[in-house]
This record gives C-alpha cells, structure tokens and sequence, in this order.
C-alpha cells in the first residue's frame, strides 16, 4: 500500500492540473494568457509522465499506468490545441508589424522597436513546432488526437516525439503538390468545387453507414458514457450537435 500510495496520489491530482489547463486556454483572450495555458498543460504531461514512470518502476497496477497515460494524452492535446493558437497569434502579429519577420531589419529605427520573437519568451524552434502542429491539423483535421488515442489503444505512452513525427509527416504531405489529373484517360474531367463537395458528404455518409454496424454502435455508446467526465466531453458533444444538425440539413436536401 505504502508503494501504490505515491502513484495513486499523482494520478489523483492529475485531472485537477488538466481541467486548470483546459479552463486557461479556453478563456484566453491574448498570446501572453495562451503561452500561460501552454505551459500549465506542459505541467500537466510532465506529472502524468512522471506518475507513468513511477508506476513502472514499482510494477503498480496496469489500471493506475492507464490512467497517467490516459492524462498525458489529454495534457498533449492541450498542449498541441494552444501550440495552434500561438502559431496564429504569432503570425497575425507579424502581419499587423507588432513582431519582427525572420531575420529582420536593424538598419530601421521601426525595426528596432519592433518585439522579436525572443522578446515575447519564444525561441523560433517552438514558433516552427507550432505552426507544424496548425499546417497538420488543417492538412489532416483530427490527426493529432487520433495519434494519442492511437498509442493509448495498443497500450503505448503517448509522448511528445511520437505525436511530433506524426505531425510532421502531416505537415510534410500538405506541403506536396497536388497530383496532376491523369492524362492517359482522355475523358477525365477535374470535378467542380460543387461536385467535389458533394463527393465529399456522400464519401462521409457511405464511411459512417459502413461502420455503424450494432456492435460498433454498443461499442460507442459504452464509450460515450465512459467519457462523459473528460475535459473535452462538452467539446465532443457540440461537434455531435453541430454535425446531427448538418447531417438532418442533407437528408432534406434529398428527400426534396
């Protein structure tokens, strides 16, 4: 009991430290209170990282291991969704002349006034990290989260290096050019943005049918309840409102 005891009291703390991180960031209103939900979200994954080793170490339960693993995931996706917002907070000063672009200029009395990016408490391998992070999730929506829940699912921790190569091979493939239409078929014609949008909704339709199958949707629904005391149960429940309400929109469109 007494080796379990430390283990149990860090996995007890942890959702405590991840509910503060989350509650930062959501009510963050500039880049200073965002690096400042960053950093509590780095806390968050460092005690969970830490509560993980310990738990591996004294051979504790595979539960109370689940369980720091569980939470450094949820810190990473904090961590990750604030990275996203310095990177556009960043680059909106940048355009409004308020930080100095790569390199800069001091031959300018304005350039000399102007923050840099050490000056607001970044380095410019953090500024590369974020915008890698916000180029994949626009290239990819989701893959940041399906990476964590992915290593969670075989039982792996999650880490910042693993989630950071996969976004960048995210990131990598949004930066290759698009392919060229197939010149061998003389009777490919490239689709409209209206047929290609509408591919794109009936693609999403026909995946869910496929999948929605009674014992996935049991399996969902397990889940569903497991995860109803998460930090992002709300977040998870919007998205299924917003997406009922669009998928009811579609099936008037086809029933007129």
């Amino acid at each position: 009991m007494t080796v379990l005891a430390p283990i149990s009291t860090y996995c007890q703390d942890l959702p405590s430290l991840i509910d503060r991180a989350a509650t930062m960031l959501a009510g963050a209103k500039c880049a200073a209170e965002v690096l400042e939900a960053r950093e509590a979200a780095g806390l968050a994954y460092d005690t969970a990282k830490g509560a993980a080793r310990l738990g591996r170490a004294k051979a504790a339960h595979d539960d109370l291991v689940a369980a720091a693993h569980r939470a450094q995931a949820d810190a990473l996706e904090i961590e990750a969704l604030a990275k996203r917002r310095l990177a556009d907070e960043y680059d909106s000063a940048q355009g409004r002349g308020e930080v100095k672009r790569n390199g800069g200029n001091r031959s300018t009395v304005e350039d000399r006034n102007t923050a840099s990016a050490s000056d607001i408490g970044l380095r410019r391998d953090q500024i590369y990290d974020a915008r890698q992070l916000r180029d994949a999730e626009a290239n990819d929506p989701g893959i940041v989260r399906r990476t964590l829940d992915d290593r969670l699912a075989r039982g792996e921790e999650p880490t910042r290096s693993a989630l950071r190569k996969m976004v960048v091979d995210a990131a990598m493939r949004g930066m290759r050019p698009q392919r060229r239409p197939n010149r061998c078929n003389p009777l490919y014609v490239a689709p409209t943005r209206e047929q290609a949008a509408w591919r794109h909704v009936t693609g999403i339709f026909r995946a869910f049918a496929e999948w929605a199958t009674d014992e996935n949707l049991a399996l969902a629904r397990k889940g569903m309840r497991e995860a109803s005391d998460t930090p992002f149960h709300a977040l998870d429940a919007k998205a299924i409102a917003q997406g009922s309400t669009a998928f009811t929109t579609i099936k008037e469109w086809s029933d007129a």
